[in-house]
């Protein structure tokens, strides 16, 4: 059996845990340089907010309600995502994250399980204050499912049968299902397919013939049949980016190489810690397509590294020659981005035999991770990023660090 574990409203749950004048207020919080709603309390989707609204759009909504709007605050959202996989692996034997307010549990075993999911459920919403749902079912799938069904459940739903299973997919509706994307979902709504269980119901050989082996694979999943256990490892990712929006135009090359630095600085970090290695780094620049009015500019490079590096210096020294390349005088720009591709192995970087290999980087890029570790990232930072930052993100709404900063811990009267 496998538990699947939701953080209900993440983001807005977290602004609330330390407001609590807020709880039956409606919150949202927005995405990066305060630009969408990417996450909305029960009582802000009421009011009509959507997911992804762009947060200028609904300003005149806001006000209206008084909606509470917050910046996204992902270093808190972290901290409190962790808390909760601890708090329910006090009750599960194995748990693996799948995301920042998801992760599946090990249930298999676990005699009375509807009563223990219900008392795990109680212990972490005591023990961490975010409402959670966990829904129970034989397949990842169908774990997935309960979950789904269990918000509208008092916070759990166990599938533990052949007929409580066959009862929640005869009206769980073809969309919401886990692995279905929009192309598959496009071929189910032409035969009329509704529901799951419609869908559980047609031929095997359909599955595979229209959906390729995921097809087979949720077929299996739907019927019971595990097809993905509990420590499947996660996808090697195919690369890693960092892009950012700007707060204000830029239209200085100085200007726009801080900030690329800034980017191919956390780039790296993020390369060091899934130990990987890139061999092509990308350098990328957007202008406003909105504005009509200003000349559009759409540059973007490839460069071939000599030596597959995750070396902040080599890293950010290629990024900023390339960004002041691409730079047009003129231009206004509003957002930029570096991405790494082609990833390899730390331990399978092939090194050039007739180009010296500097190495001290990589001790001098762990000792600058260590730093900022321990006393916050950018503590330590090169100086091309610069000082003033007048590109940086937008974040008017951002709410403190309360379990990860000391000035910030919330102090009792």
């Amino acid at each position: 059996m496998f538990a699947l574990c939701d953080c209900n409203n993440f983001y807005a749950s977290a602004e609330r845990l330390f407001k609590p004048s807020l709880r039956l207020v409606p919150v949202v919080v927005l995405s990066n340089n305060d630009g969408c709603v990417i996450a909305r309390s029960e009582e802000a989707k009421q009011l009509g907010i959507r997911m992804g609204d762009p947060a200028f759009l609904v300003r005149d909504l806001i006000t209206k309600h008084d909606i509470q709007v917050f910046s996204s605050n992902y270093v808190l959202y972290g901290d409190l995502s962790e808390r909760v996989m601890q708090s329910l692996g006090r009750w599960f034997p194995m748990v693996v994250p799948y995301s920042i307010d998801e992760c599946f549990a090990w249930a298999a075993g676990i005699k009375h399980i509807y009563e223990h999911t219900v008392q795990a459920r109680a212990a972490i919403i005591r023990n961490t204050g975010i409402p959670v749902s966990i829904g129970i079912g034989p397949t990842k799938t169908l774990a997935k499912v309960a979950n789904k069904l269990a918000k509208k459940n008092k916070g759990v739903f166990v599938m533990d049968s052949d007929k409580s299973i066959a009862e929640a997919l005869a009206t769980f509706p073809v969309e919401d299902l886990w692995g279905v994307g929009r192309q598959y979902y496009k071929k189910i709504e032409k035969l009329g397919i509704e529901t799951v269980g419609q869908l559980r119901d047609m031929p095997e050989m359909w599955f595979k013939n229209n959906m390729t082996v995921q097809g087979q694979r949720l077929y299996n999943e739907l019927w019971g049949r595990p097809m993905l256990s509990i420590g499947d490892p996660p996808a090697k990712a195919k690369g890693l980016s960092v892009t950012r929006s700007f707060s204000c135009y830029i239209e200085s090359p100085d200007v726009l190489c801080e900030a690329v630095t800034a980017y191919a600085s956390r780039l790296a970090e993020k390369l060091r810690v899934e130990g990987l290695c890139c061999q092509f780094l990308e350098v990328f620049m957007f202008t406003n397509v909105h504005r009509e009015d200003h000349p559009q500019h759409y540059p973007r490079h490839v460069h071939r590294m000599p030596v597959a590096s995750n070396s902040t210096l080599e890293i950010v020294s290629v990024a900023t020659k390339v960004a002041r390349m691409l730079f047009r005088t003129g231009i206004k720009y509003r957002k930029a981005g570096v991405i790494a591709t082609v990833l390899i192995p730390e331990a399978e970087v092939q090194y050039n035999l007739f180009q010296e290999h500097k190495t001290k980087h990589t001790g001098l890029s762990a000792i600058i991770d260590q730093l900022n570790t321990a006393y916050g990232r950018g503590a330590v930072r090169l100086a091309s990023e610069g000082f003033e930052k007048k590109w940086r993100l937008k974040h008017e709404h951002l709410s403190g660090g309360y379990t990860t900063r000391w000035k910030d811990i919330v102090g009792v009267k």
